[in-house]
């Protein structure tokens, strides 16, 4: 690839990343989507989900995952939502949970075999609505929406100057874009989301100490079948847990400075 098409990419990437927002952590994002927009998406997505997939109709399970999710809740800030979380279990064997702007936190029936408390389960919960508190879907879906037309400018380019080779070089843009740009920052989000979710479980009484736990649990239940770290969108466990250690001292002082201690069973 000539040293042009390459500054050429470099200088489409750059300027496509440029900031104009900040999240809760202090990077700079790009949100081209309002709130009520990814709400509604929100909404609709979840209610796509309660059709295609098993509900869980066990009592206790459904009451203790609320137990977990309601202790939470209230702790995140009014301007991201202003109203009562929707929760769901999911019958499923996924070991997994998510949360979606509009209020909405789905849990599947597999993560509770690998978050052994309530505490475990509230580092997953922290997480995921930490995903929706720094907007992280907004940001990806901004990021895939400025990264398609960067390329289909680059690609404009070439066709208009007849390079040769136009095909084999805007597939290796499209990878270095995702090597270089898209998989890093969603490894970014899982960090940052995991910070947050840190401080949310501290704060609503659950033990920090237990998201190290979790993810020993994660680690073991995966039999060591991941990509490398590399090519994944989430840091390896071992990451995780070393970024969760470097940020336990503050959520434990919140979680030792609050007299909520939630008993969820």
């Amino acid at each position: 690839m000539s040293t042009w098409i390459k500054t050429l990419a470099a200088v489409s990437v750059a300027a496509l990343l440029g900031g104009c927002a900040t999240s809760p952590t202090g990077r700079n994002q790009v949100l081209l989507y309002s709130s009520d927009q990814l709400a509604q998406m929100g909404d609709q997505a979840f209610s796509s989900m309660k059709e295609e997939l098993k509900v869980s109709n066990q009592r206790v399970e459904n009451a203790y995952v609320e137990c977990v999710a309601d202790a939470i809740t209230p702790y995140v800030p009014k301007e991201v939502y202003d109203g009562q979380w929707e929760v769901v279990v999911f019958d499923d064997e996924q070991v997994n949970a998510f949360a979606l702007p509009g209020g909405k936190i789905g849990v599947y029936t597999g993560l509770l075999n690998v978050a052994k408390n309530q505490d475990q389960l509230a580092a997953v919960i922290g997480h995921e609505v930490g995903h929706v508190i720094a907007q992280h879907g907004n940001e990806r879906m901004s990021q895939g929406t400025l990264i398609n037309m960067g390329s289909q400018a680059v690609g404009q380019v070439l066709a208009a100057n007849e390079v040769p080779q136009t095909g084999p070089i805007m597939a290796a843009i499209g990878l270095g874009m995702q090597v270089g740009v898209q998989l890093p920052f969603s490894r970014a989000h899982e960090s940052e989301a995991d910070v947050i979710g840190l401080q949310l479980m501290a704060k609503s009484g659950f033990d920090p100490r237990q998201s190290v736990d979790l993810w020993q649990n994660m680690e073991a239940a995966s039999d060591g079948e991941r990509p490398m770290e590399m090519l994944s969108t989430h840091p390896a466990p071992q990451t995780r847990i070393s970024n969760l250690q470097a940020n336990m001292e503050p959520a434990l002082a919140d979680y030792q400075a609050t007299s909520n201690r939630p008993k969820c069973k």
